[in-house]
């Protein structure tokens, strides 16, 4: 169980958040609040659990008080909702689409003699809140990252994130993944999922080594994007950077994390930015469509797992057990598709002589259409994958002068975290941080406000 640090590290984060908005612009106010919140607060079960109320913890508490600072600061200017109509209508059916769920689930679930209760007004009022408080790192980048200083600062925040997290990460390489439990209390997963490759893969504060070796991912690509686009004086300084971050990354002992590495180091160091962003495309196209092509069995899983058992065994038998859960699982959403079956594990499989559940959700793509159906995954992935696409059709017949080249690896990190969430629930703040932050300056081309000279990329100006 969490320790006392832990519920004082959680309750002083407003706090802290407060201290933020008044030391620094609003931008990197937010940046901070939410990356180092994610990545140096306890994860759950440390939380706060009200009547009512979703349980908040170090997802939610950092978005929470920059959002209430953000409308004590900026009341005058408070309009949150995307200019976009598309990002309007799927704004609306990620937070509203659960109260329709629940009005289809209002009887229980029977398996044999064990039942699985029913949804109540309650559970819609609960599940409401909770898609409001995840989608409130959206709205605040939307509205402070906008601009193309402000991409800069992001990838900046990711680069320096890295290096900061390196080193507890190295230390639990060497000695195993012990600082959650040194200085919260407690395991946050299970151990035995550390040990990877004769050693260990390093968790820190986060969830899981996955979601601590993808954020590494995402600074070596900010860090190599950075490098290429010569953003400071020493530009040969941030390429030692991003080999030094690759090199941790591969003691992170990820498989995944290493893959989308070998596809996205030589993409921004080789490719022009016109190939990157159509890479960045095609990532999310396929992304979003991929519960539609395994649906119809256009997935190639006996392939994929031929090609993983060649690097893998173990790694091999790991994907083949997800697509066994993942093709059950769709099955059990077909029968409720468009709204889903709601909480309480009525989406998943229970042994009716035992009443033991017998599926296991990993994807978060699997998550969402089993609990808000269709709707409720169209939703969620059109939201974040939807700023790649604004920006593709707004930058495509531009000049590289008129906007800010980061916007195009940012959308690639995003794209790639995005395509994660089919294998693993990686959706975290930072994703959502990401994807409001590209809104926001696909809304700034769109209104002409973006010129952004090609000088400007070689101007220094303080990070921190």
């Amino acid at each position: 169980m969490p320790n006392a640090l832990a519920t004082l590290a959680l309750a002083l984060w407003p706090l802290v958040t407060v201290i933020l908005f008044q030391k620094l612009p609003p931008g990197r106010a937010v940046i901070a609040t939410l990356l180092v919140g994610y990545l140096f607060l306890p994860e759950a079960p440390a939380g706060f659990d009200f009547p009512l109320l979703p349980p908040l913890t170090k997802h939610t508490i950092p978005a929470l008080s920059a959002f209430f600072m953000w409308y004590w600061l900026y009341s005058k200017d408070f309009q949150p909702l995307p200019r976009s109509p598309v990002a309007v209508v799927l704004l609306f059916l990620f937070v509203l689409s659960p109260i329709v769920t629940t009005l289809t689930n209002l009887h229980p679930v029977f398996w044999g003699d064990f039942v699985i209760q029913e949804l109540t007004i309650k559970d819609s009022i609960g599940f409401v809140i909770q898609q409001v408080l995840l989608v409130i790192p959206f709205l605040l980048a939307r509205r402070f990252l906008s601009q193309a200083e402000d991409q800069r600062d992001l990838m900046f925040a990711f680069m320096i994130g890295g290096l900061l997290y390196s080193l507890p990460m190295l230390l639990e390489v060497r000695l195993s993944p012990q600082l959650n439990l040194w200085v919260y209390g407690y395991y946050q997963h299970d151990f035995s999922q550390t040990i990877r490759f004769g050693g260990f893969r390093p968790m820190v504060f986060l969830y899981h080594g996955i979601w601590a070796a993808f954020f590494l991912l995402m600074s070596i690509v900010a860090a190599f994007a950075l490098w290429k686009t010569k953003q400071i004086k020493s530009n040969w300084a941030l390429f030692g950077v991003a080999l030094y971050l690759t090199a941790v990354l591969v003691l992170a002992k990820s498989l995944g994390a290493w893959l989308f590495a070998a596809v996205l180091i030589p993409s921004i160091v080789l490719l022009g930015t016109r190939w990157q962003m159509r890479l960045a495309v095609c990532i999310a196209a396929f992304a979003i469509a991929y519960p539609a092509l395994k649906g119809v069995g256009l997935v190639p899983e006996t392939a994929i797992l031929q090609a993983a058992g060649s690097i893998d065994p173990d790694r091999a038998a790991s994907l083949e057990f997800r697509f066994t859960n993942e093709n059950r699982l769709l099955e059990r959403a077909e029968e409720k598709s468009l709204f889903g079956w709601g909480n309480y594990d009525r989406n998943q499989i229970m042994n009716p002589s035992n009443g033991v559940i017998e599926t296991i959700t990993d994807g978060r793509w699997i998550i969402l259409i089993g609990q808000l159906g269709w709707l409720g995954f169209l939703a969620e992935f059109g939201l974040l994958v939807l700023p790649v696409f604004l920006l593709w059709r707004e930058t495509r017949y531009r000049s590289d002068d008129d906007y800010s080249l980061l916007i195009v690896p940012l959308s690639l990190i995003l794209a790639v975290n995005v395509f994660d969430m089919l294998p693993n629930a990686t959706l975290t703040p930072l994703t959502w941080l990401m994807a409001g932050a590209l809104t926001g300056y696909a809304e700034t081309l769109r209104d002409g406000r973006g010129a952004y000279q090609s000088s400007h990329r070689l101007q220094w100006r303080p990070v921190l």
